[in-house]
């Protein structure tokens, strides 16, 4: 660790959660009336800042949407609510996580319908990369999640490079066809 990070302030993952309730009205939903997954996104996206706002107290941009999973679909009418928080803060990076439960609001029954794992970037005005605070798990779940996030960065590192290195075959594999035109 260097001298800039071991003076990084630390939050708990508990200062970072966030949730939101929407309702679901017929301009949120495709024509069998349920919520257009877009839409879902675009809640699970602003959830998801709330929570990297509320911990690195900066403008914070989305670097990635790294996994969603859409379980059940949520009617018309239905009450969404999201619930997010850190689980693991890097460098000018962290990992948000978001969940999603539908209530019909006619029986009081509640689904989970989906999940999600966010990357934000915390940014000045200009756009440069900040340092963002550390974060302290403290329950087991939040332990856990911490542990998680790290395998899932690392295995998007993997992959970037593995599609970096993709490109410049294809690239290589395209000039030599050039050559032999």
């Amino acid at each position: 660790m260097n001298e800039k990070e071991s003076h990084r302030i630390t939050r708990t993952v508990a200062s970072t959660q966030s949730e939101m309730t929407e309702i679901i009205l017929p301009n949120d939903t495709n024509t069998l009336g349920n919520l257009l997954g877009g839409r879902l996104m675009h809640f699970i996206d602003l959830t998801g800042a709330m929570a990297a706002y509320r911990h690195t107290r900066s403008h914070v941009v989305t670097a990635a949407m790294d996994h969603i999973d859409f379980i059940r679909p949520v009617r018309l009418g239905d009450l969404l609510t999201l619930k997010s928080s850190v689980n693991r803060a890097f460098t000018s990076s962290l990992e948000v996580g978001v969940k999603v439960w539908a209530e019909n609001t006619r029986t009081g029954e509640v689904v989970h319908v989906a999940s999600a794992y966010l990357v934000f970037v915390a940014v000045d005005e200009q756009g440069c990369l900040l340092v963002v605070p550390q974060l302290l798990p403290e329950t087991p779940d939040e332990i856990r999640r911490h542990a998680d996030a790290l395998r899932r960065r690392e295995h998007r590192e993997r992959e970037r490079v593995r599609q970096h290195n993709e490109r410049l075959a294809t690239a290589a594999q395209d000039a030599a066809c050039q050559n032999k035109a």
